[in-house]
């Protein structure tokens, strides 16, 4: 039984300071499955001290003591993944071969790539009288989102323990359980008290408190842009370290030349993956005016194949959204679509035909999108395609940058060097090139309104960690 009424704290499954709980609601049956309890500010400041204490001497570890906790944490994660996955499945809505695949892989997958990156990482470096060296920050309050949970804790959490840092986690309310048994993860893995800590919540009650709390060091927060300023603000009084990755209205530009059916085919699988809830989602495909009529129609064709249904059923590709509030958002913007003239090719308002409950939204693309509408503008965080026409190279580049974001972008082109050219002018964290997936090795994290700092590989361990250069350091 995972103990979704108690937080962990110094080691140990604690009651909260204030008896409340939230029902978590399965997004495939509209039913709620069981309760989580709600923390609240001396919920937070028992872990902040908890993992205070734990910092003195959890930052004075070597190396290999770190190494071998993570090849620990490792072992320990490998024995509950199906668990995670089942448990990502039922509170998010993702089909349970994708829950235990990717979900709980991605995970997985962070923490070897942390681990591989902490065996060779050079925390001190001379110049020329000095050594340069790189230490753990302190105390790092950790807020997580539901899109993609384990994937967040993970890269979170790992670069966090191998710089030396102790921490406070507060996973979404939406998807409580697979941090839960990341709780119970670490524990098995005999990680430090104090070290790890987990708080569930609400934004406003401990995300707030978190946020302003003097004893923690830095917040690293992935979510919404309007949650990470709040976020950011309310950290400034104390001038912690803030770390953010946000929203996201990735360009997705397949120029002249390309080879459209592998192009559009894989840039429509990728935005429905996941129910299109990825912030780097490429949500605007952008394509040659000319072409506009073509490529709408290799759209329509792997839209109407993606199934969208029970994630426990064989051959459902898509299940649910996570919630009725995201549900109703993304109905009203497919509605706006609607009435602002963009041409609907597949998909549309209302369930998928056949079902009558739970979140579940037709995948939808719309074609002939201006820059004006509402759909080309803000991000939908649903199934929904939004592709655009450009009159050439020049104005399709206009087009990808016009955006407040700048978390990915996606090319696909004649030859790779087409591709490099154009995808170095793209202003964006993350470009892929030619349909390549994301690197766990490589930085992860955007431009402008989709954040600062970097998570993932090297970049995410180095964001944990402080720079001190000591002078004299070889002086005779």
């Amino acid at each position: 039984m995972v103990n979704r009424l108690q937080f962990y704290i110094d080691g140990a499954w604690v009651d909260p300071a204030v008896k409340k709980s939230t029902p978590v609601v399965n997004p495939a049956t509209e039913e709620a499955m069981y309760e989580v309890a709600l923390g609240s500010k001396a919920d937070v400041d028992k872990a902040v001290a908890a993992a205070k204490r734990a910092f003195e001497t959890f930052s004075q570890t070597t190396r290999e003591e770190r190494v071998a906790l993570l090849e620990k944490i490792i072992t320990a994660y490998k024995a509950r993944i199906k668990d995670i996955g089942a448990s990502v499945s039922d509170e998010m809505g993702a089909p349970l071969p994708m829950a235990e695949r990717l979900q709980a892989g991605a995970g997985l997958g962070h923490l070897t790539a942390t681990l591989d990156v902490l065996k060779s990482y050079e925390f001190d470096e001379k110049h020329n009288q000095a050594v340069i060296t790189k230490e753990p920050i302190g105390v790092v309050g950790m807020i997580t989102p539901w899109n993609w949970p384990l994937n967040q804790i993970a890269c979170k959490v790992a670069p966090a323990i191998a710089a030396g840092c102790t921490m406070i986690l507060k996973p979404s309310e939406f998807t409580p359980t697979s941090a839960l048994i990341f709780a119970e993860v670490m524990h098995e893995a005999g990680v430090p008290k104090g070290v790890f800590n987990l708080i569930n919540g609400l934004g406003p009650e401990v995300g707030v408190a978190m946020s302003e709390h003097p004893d923690i060091d830095m917040v690293s927060f992935t979510g919404s842009t309007r949650a990470g300023i709040d976020v950011a603000k309310r950290a400034a009084n104390t001038v912690k370290r803030v770390s953010q990755e946000l929203g996201g209205k990735s360009p997705n530009v397949i120029l002249e030349g390309a080879d459209f059916v592998k192009a559009v085919t894989g840039g429509v699988a990728h935005m429905f993956n996941n129910s299109g809830q990825s912030c780097n989602a490429p949500s605007r495909m952008i394509v040659p005016q000319g072409a506009m009529k073509e490529i709408a129609a290799i759209a329509k064709a792997q839209a109407d194949k993606t199934k969208a249904g029970d994630p426990r059923a064989d051959g459902t590709v898509i299940g649910p959204v996570v919630n009725r509030g995201q549900w109703d958002k993304i109905q009203g913007l497919i509605q706006k679509g609607i009435e602002e003239g963009a041409t609907l090719v597949a998909g549309g308002p209302g369930l998928p035909d056949g079902v009558n409950k739970g979140f579940y939204v037709r995948p939808t693309i719309f074609a002939d999108v201006t820059e004006n509408m509402t759909i080309a503008r803000e991000e939908i965080f649903g199934p929904v395609l939004v592709i655009m026409g450009a009159k050439d190279e020049s104005d399709a580049l206009r087009i990808a940058n016009d955006t407040p974001y700048g978390l990915a972008g996606y090319v696909s082109a004649d030859t790779i060097e087409s591709a490099r050219k154009f995808g170095r002018r793209i202003r964006a964290g993350n470009v892929n090139l030619q349909g390549a997936p994301n690197d766990r090795t490589a930085p992860f994290g955007g431009y402008k309104q989709s954040g600062n700092g970097r998570e993932w590989g090297k970049a995410g361990l180095e964001d944990f960690l402080e720079v001190k250069a000591i002078a004299g350091y070889d002086a005779a």
